[in-house]
């Protein structure tokens, strides 16, 4: 050949696709219309983009090397291609000025899958301790009759014959920088370079199918409301058999029928007689641990807090456990026979609480007037 593509651009003859695009692209700054309208210069810039053209495709490049013309065995050379004086692909030209990285090549079929959620339901002594659950997912897996790969038993993906498995087709416009090739995704093979003639008739080309499947899932202690776990490549497989993705289980605590949990506390009313709570009892309370005897002590007032240490939720992050905080109201009776009112004004009047004055406090403030308070220095 009388042009030597390879002393155009610049490089050695076994350089790289990596060099030769370097080389492309440092020239092309230097030489571009735009930049230098000198027509020697508009000459140049023709022949470093024929060079680039051969070059940088692979099918061309080894009909370059084995002395051939490579635009008549590619089909180009018309009058919109390289060897023309056209100004080359336009994503080069981009890429040459700004940087920008050419996607060139088919796209995989393979792709990762999608993750996938599951509300799990558990109660509070569940949450409390953990536990071991099974559970029912529904997603898709990797089909079993083509194995992923989409095509019939028997059959296999086959080269796209529109753009001969590049993925991508070439259109020649004209702009302001003259003809300029631009490319696009093949519309026969949607860009992925093949094409499969006959689906799988399990999972019509997809590579995957939808199926139930049962999961074992360890549930740690002290997990509350919200809280995810995540199961590692057990959620959805990607198309043509990709791999997949992760499952996330988020946890959902049935309310309990005694208990209220706060964080790592368990909180729970006792409702006590006024004798009671005067003379004082034990209250039996089926805790997470069994049985407890709640020490309800003489003279314990309405509102007041019992707490039982560690009786609460396993700390979800390091050991022990929080508390079960029991609190107290006591009931005034009202309503009382003819006896019980006699016996309670015998006692209002043992304690010498027949006509009581009463004591008045201030009210009991706010968070925000003590928030106030705490401001104005008070």
């Amino acid at each position: 050949m009388a042009t030597d593509y390879y002393a155009v651009l610049g490089v050695r003859r076994d350089a790289s696709q990596d060099e030769i695009k370097k080389a492309f692209r440092r020239l092309a700054r230097e030489l571009h219309p735009d930049v230098n309208p000198d027509p020697k210069t508009q000459e140049r810039f023709k022949e470093i983009n024929a060079a680039y053209e051969v070059l940088s495709d692979p099918q061309k490049k080894q009909v370059y090397d084995l002395g051939g013309d490579p635009l008549s065995a590619s089909g180009g050379g018309g009058a919109g291609g390289f060897g023309q004086g056209g100004f080359g692909n336009f994503s080069d030209i981009m890429d040459a000025f700004f940087g920008t990285a050419s996607q060139r090549g088919p796209r995989s079929r393979t792709r990762r899958g999608q993750d996938a959620m599951i509300r799990l339901e558990i109660d509070l002594n569940e949450a409390a301790f953990g536990t071991t659950k099974d559970i029912q997912v529904d997603t898709a897996v990797v089909c079993t009759t083509c194995s992923g790969e989409g095509a019939a038993p028997g059959t296999s993906a086959q080269t796209c014959d529109m753009c001969r498995g590049r993925g991508e087709v070439s259109q020649v416009t004209r702009s302001f920088l003259g003809q300029v090739m631009t490319s696009r995704p093949c519309p026969q093979c949607q860009g992925f370079g093949t094409v499969v003639p006959t689906p799988c008739p399990e999972c019509a080309g997809d590579g995957r199918i939808r199926s139930r499947r049962t999961l074992t899932v360890k549930i740690p202690a002290g997990v509350d409301n919200g809280t995810r776990i995540q199961l590692a490549g057990e959620g959805e497989v990607g198309p043509g058999g990709g791999p997949a993705g992760d499952l996330y289980v988020e946890i959902h605590e049935v309310p309990h029928a005694v208990f209220q949990r706060r964080g790592d506390d368990l909180h729970c009313t006792v409702t006590l007689p006024m004798t009671a709570a005067s003379l004082g009892t034990k209250v039996p309370l089926e805790t997470l641990d069994g049985m407890a005897d709640i020490d309800i002590r003489p003279g314990t007032q309405s509102g007041q807090s019992i707490p039982l240490h560690q009786h609460g939720i396993t700390h979800l992050r390091g050991g022990g456990r929080g508390d079960l905080i029991v609190h107290v109201e006591v009931l005034t009776p009202m309503k009382m026979d003819v006896e019980q009112e006699r016996l309670m004004r015998d006692l209002a009047k043992l304690r010498g609480e027949e006509r009581p004055t009463g004591q008045f406090q201030p009210g009991q403030q706010g968070l925000f007037s003590r928030l106030k308070d705490a401001f104005n220095g008070r």
